[in-house]
């Protein structure tokens, strides 16, 4: 379905984030929904939202419509697919867009799908900082494999840094 509607045009990007994306990498973890980073599409600029850091972000409005129309529901803040709580996000800062644009294509049960890197997934939990998400940084840590010098470089452009020697000493 994601792809179906970035090929539409309702965002121009995709990205599956958060708890899902790390188990990607790592062993499996308890999660409620499926997060997925959107990018705005030139044909969506009428529906931007007003709250977003940059002015790029999709709204609410374009994709539930979308999927209403093809018959799914909502609950809460997600949008049941085929049974599955899935949260859309805006790309919502430099560092969500950055992550969105290098995301990386997997197969998943024979369909293409797209994942944010572990290295991005660090500097997000970082950034966000919940407790949560500082376990989140440990597992990765742990069972990733993730490549030390890019993430030292994203955590560098983002100035993360200091929040990844308190979380990681």
């Amino acid at each position: 379905m994601l792809n179906e509607l970035e090929k539409e045009s309702v965002f121009s990007r995709y990205a599956i984030g958060g708890a899902m994306a790390a188990t990607f990498y790592t062993e499996p973890v308890l999660t409620f929904d499926l997060d997925v980073f959107v990018g705005c599409s030139p044909s969506c600029s009428g529906a931007v939202s007003a709250s977003s850091d940059n002015g790029s972000a999709v709204t609410d409005r374009r994709y539930k419509e979308a999927l209403r129309a093809r018959g799914y529901s909502e609950e809460d803040e997600c949008v049941l697919i085929e049974g599955a709580p899935v949260q859309f996000l805006p790309a919502y800062n430099a560092l969500i867009e950055e992550a969105l644009n290098d995301a990386r294509e997997i197969m998943y049960e024979d369909v293409p799908a797209r994942v944010l890197r572990s290295e991005y997934l660090v500097a997000i939990a970082l950034q966000t900082g919940r407790n949560k998400d500082r376990e989140r940084v440990r597992i990765l840590r742990e069972q990733a494999k993730l490549d030390q010098n890019f993430l030292a470089d994203v955590l560098r452009r983002h100035q993360l840094e200091g929040k990844w020697k308190l979380w990681t000493e």
